[in-house]
């Protein structure tokens, strides 16, 4: 009887084994919850909220770039089931809010590349790429500590700056809208015509390589100390054309670094004064850059930073500061009076081209080191149409 017994616990005991090894091969790892995600699967099962594991392999700056180094911002990681992964379309672009940017963000903490991270939060595209958008917990695989909660101060996304910076402008449209983000952006810094181009070096630098600065119409990466006037140079562009309201190089419109950008010597002669709409010939030196006797299409990628210097341009530019009143208007061929257009066309580019990690970057830049105020359509792309549509 005894006997029996022991034998009847025996294979009750061995049943239980192997019932716990048949758990261990259909979950992997004893330690992942269940609701953890790798991925692959967090890049298939967009939508929702889950918590995924992979390897920080980089930093995305546009949807189908992610760097490795010279990390432009705090703001954006890419996760990958591999540490060896090089192919965007096998990662997760993670996006990193105010809250967790000292601790995470790649331009602060550059040795995270290739460590394995928990991030939990909505699964949602980020720079229309497959993403995890307002994480609510980042934390290190293997550490002990509990996934770091992001504090109640200061807000966090969406919009960094809406409860401070942006406070008094929430809610309205139209043209109640453009006068109080005109109040909101006016009381920046100025500076010399000759100081700008120590600042474009900064705000323009190539992620990729510190020691140079993209060039805004061409895409190309060229040193910073290769600028002046000569052939093959890069000079100093005005996107709102300087003589679209005659204010020149003075300080003021003619030196808001949120619309000056570096530019090849040649193509920023080819582009001239015109006004920008769609359509041209190809111009030489500027892939993807179209021209004709009146207007210019700038390259697909910066479409929509076009767009919001010129949105800026038009709200912080009134008239009452001696300057020039800049307005938008629906048209090409307006010369030396004070607008820009076509705006329709503006508007389109807006929408088609959303802000990049490196657009944003640049944003915060001229805010913390030169200026002081923001463009606030790079913040809020959407309210160029509650202005102008």
């Amino acid at each position: 009887m005894q006997a029996n017994r022991v034998n009847r616990w025996r294979s009750l005991a061995a049943l239980v084994g192997v019932v716990t090894a048949v758990v261990a091969l259909q979950v992997p790892g004893a330690a992942v919850a269940a609701d953890q995600l790798t991925v692959a699967e967090a890049i298939a099962r967009q939508g929702g909220t889950g918590t995924v594991r992979g390897h920080v392999v980089g930093q995305p700056t546009a949807t189908t770039t992610v760097v490795r180094s010279g990390f432009p911002s705090d703001y954006a990681l890419a996760l990958a089931d591999s540490a060896a992964e090089t192919d965007p379309s096998e990662m997760l672009y993670v996006q990193i809010t105010a809250s967790f940017r000292a601790e995470f963000g790649l331009r602060t903490n550059p040795d995270l590349l290739g460590t394995r991270l928990d991030v939990t939060g909505p699964l949602r595209s980020y720079f229309a790429h497959p993403g995890l958008t307002s994480p609510t917990a980042f934390s290190p695989v293997g550490d002990t500590e509990p996934p770091t909660e992001p504090p109640t101060e200061p807000p966090t996304d969406p919009g960094d700056y809406d409860e401070t910076y942006y406070r008094s402008a929430l809610g309205l449209t139209g043209d109640a809208l453009k006068d109080e983000l005109h109040e909101i952006i006016s009381t920046n810094a100025t500076l010399s015509y000759s100081q700008v181009w120590d600042a474009l070096k900064k705000t323009d630098e190539d992620p990729a390589n510190s020691a140079n600065v993209i060039l805004f119409y061409s895409g190309r990466s060229q040193s910073k100390n290769s600028n002046g006037g000569g052939v093959g140079q890069w000079n100093r562009e005005h996107v709102w054309a300087k003589s679209h309201g005659d204010f020149g190089t003075a300080t003021g419109p003619g030196t808001d670094i949120h619309h000056l950008r570096p530019t090849d010597v040649q193509v920023n002669s080819a582009r001239g004064n015109k006004d920008f709409d769609n359509g041209g010939s190809p111009v030489p030196g500027a892939p993807g850059n179209l021209t004709d006797h009146d207007s210019w299409e700038p390259r697909d990628d910066v479409k929509g930073d076009v767009a919001r210097m010129i949105f800026y341009m038009a709200v912080r530019y009134e008239g009452g500061d001696g300057f020039a009143d800049l307005e938008l208007n629906d048209a090409v061929s307006n010369g030396s009076r004070p607008y820009m257009g076509r705006t329709s066309v503006l508007l389109d580019w807006n929408a088609e081209d959303p802000p990049d990690a490196f657009e944003q970057r640049r944003n915060q830049v001229v805010y913390d080191d030169f200026q002081g105020n923001r463009n606030p359509f790079i913040d809020h792309p959407e309210w160029a149409d509650a202005i102008w549509n």
